[in-house]
């Protein structure tokens, strides 16, 4: 009895509670997401760059 309350409770709550976005917001949000994401890469692509070739250094110093 517990799950199906579980389940009506969650139902409603989520077809009269919850405000989703409109479908502009929506793509703005996902448009910002995917900024986000390629400036990450971008950050990190150039942090792996720089760190083998300060360890190319380093290793050609020593050897």
């Amino acid at each position: 009895m517990k799950i199906k309350t579980y389940f009506e409770e969650a139902y409603n709550e989520l077809v009269y509670k919850v405000s989703w976005p409109t479908w502009k917001e929506l793509q703005s949000s996902a448009l910002i997401v995917m900024i986000a994401s390629l400036l990450i890469a971008l950050v990190v692509f150039l942090m792996d760059i720089s760190f083998e070739n300060i360890m190319d250094f380093i290793y050609r110093m020593l050897y």
